[in-house]
């Protein structure tokens, strides 16, 4: 019997995340593209300057309706047209409305770029926003809104942002608008935002892909390169002020056999030098089923499935006045809301007194660092951390000097990261849970001044 040689490992060869090349439109569209061989579906993403501090007022939900709205019909086609033309390209396109303003994302395969940047093209350029369309997304989001209410991770999210941001600031109120702001949306609405804040000058798309053979500049020309549109500036945002003195709120749900936990305050904008010790602290604190919350919380008093403490960008700018939200999650049984929760107060006070160790900052930095390949296999993950970067105001090369300030934090400045990060006073935390039973142990505990609310 012949035997085929063994194969042989080859050498390995360092990693980086993609860089991608930068340029412009003549229409002003800003441009990044990244060439990805052997990723066949290519992912587009564009960038809009349309935040949610620009949403009128009273009509909070409008820029989520616009930019469902898009797909639902042009100029040229109904919404079942362009649906169609969608799937004979084999692509897929999505829009969200979020604080820092309007992503929309397509991904098709690459023999089919040219047509389907030509139909995502056409729907930033001229969408028919019929009112019928608008009507029946006003009543699709009016019919979502009772059961994210419904929901305990949705509760507890909203009351967080209530809690911490004052009234006239956006950050305070649903991203989605509420059932009174939606009810007021109509197509004139929707069309008069669109107009005010969707143009090519102050737009970016992002390209990643196998772009063997095709002829971008001349793709993007016929497609993204005909969208007109005037070149005001983007509007100002007002800066990012909040509360987080530590105090507890309580979200009645009688009869609930869980509670659910948040535990929030405001952190640093993504430009600060610190965001990247506080990754990595942030991660041995509750960033996996190794971390310090479950290592208590979960393996030794069985509270819950599992805690996560993390680190979620609001808005991010290059002057350095964005913020980020810095929290805690998850969900206990009811009769041990009260133990719970002292024990993950104890968690963040046994960290002050001891820090972290040198075997937890190297874990957290193998699984941060290490899989980072991984987590950037395909084109669309590298898409939407690029966009990402230019939605946050970030420098193109900006994820390789992240993964690499990593790998070159230490421990001691990772504990001192995660401590400033959730000081023991400094929590707002709420409890979504039935108060009959979690009010007095948890006001035992002496964490902060303890209110119920009913709605």
């Amino acid at each position: 019997m012949t035997f085929h040689p063994q194969p042989q490992a080859g050498q390995a060869r360092p990693w980086a995340f993609p860089a991608p090349e930068r340029g412009s439109l003549p229409n002003g569209l800003t441009v990044l593209r990244c060439h990805r061989p052997g990723q066949q579906v290519v992912a587009v993403e564009v960038n809009l300057a349309a935040p949610l501090d620009a949403e009128p007022q009273g009509l909070d939900g409008v820029a989520t309706i616009m930019a469902r709205a898009l797909s639902e019909g042009t100029d040229k086609r109904s919404a079942e047209e362009f649906a169609a033309e969608l799937e004979r390209c084999g692509a897929t396109l999505d829009a969200h409305a979020d604080h820092p303003g309007l992503r929309v994302s397509l991904e098709v395969p690459a023999s089919r770029l040219n047509k389907a940047l030509g139909l995502l093209a056409e729907a930033l350029r001229a969408p028919a926003f019929a009112d019928s369309e608008v009507d029946r997304l006003v009543r699709n989001r009016l019919d979502e809104i009772p059961h994210e209410l419904a929901s305990p991770q949705r509760r507890a999210a909203k009351e967080l942002s209530r809690q911490l941001f004052p009234p006239t600031l956006r950050m305070s109120r649903p991203r989605q608008g509420t059932e009174e702001t939606v009810a007021r949306i109509d197509s004139a609405a929707v069309r008069a935002f669109y107009e005010a804040h969707v143009r090519p000058a102050t737009a970016t798309a992002v390209v990643v892909g196998d772009l063997t053979g095709i002829d971008l500049d001349a793709v993007l020309g016929d497609t993204l390169g005909a969208w007109t549109g005037n070149s005001a500036e983007p509007l100002p945002v007002p800066a990012v002020t909040a509360d987080d003195t530590g105090r507890v709120v309580i979200v009645d749900r009688p009869g609930a056999v869980q509670t659910q936990l948040l535990i929030g305050r405001i952190g640093p904008d993504r430009h600060e030098r610190v965001w990247a010790a506080q990754v990595l602290g942030t991660y041995c604190l509750g960033g996996t089923l190794t971390s310090r919350l479950d290592k208590v919380l979960r393996e030794e008093k069985g509270y819950t499935y599992g805690v996560r403490a993390f680190g979620q960008v609001l808005r991010s700018t290059a002057d350095g006045k964005g913020a980020s939200m810095l929290a805690i999650s998850g969900s206990v049984d009811t009769p041990n809301t009260g133990p719970a929760l002292d024990d993950l107060w104890k968690v963040l006070r046994t960290l002050a007194e001891g820090g972290l160790t040198d075997a937890e900052r190297d874990v957290a930095v193998q699984n941060l660092v290490g899989v980072a390949p991984l987590k950037f296999e395909t084109a669309a993950a590298v898409a939407g951390t690029l966009a990402d970067q230019v939605e946050q105001e970030l420098p193109d090369d900006y994820q390789s000097q992240l993964y690499a300030q990593l790998a070159q934090t230490g421990t001691v400045e990772a504990t001192s990261a995660v401590l400033a990060a959730f000081p023991v006073d400094r929590l707002v935390t709420v409890l979504v849970g039935d108060a009959a039973q979690i009010e007095e142990p948890v006001r035992a505990l002496g964490i902060g001044e303890v209110t119920v609310v009913t709605n």
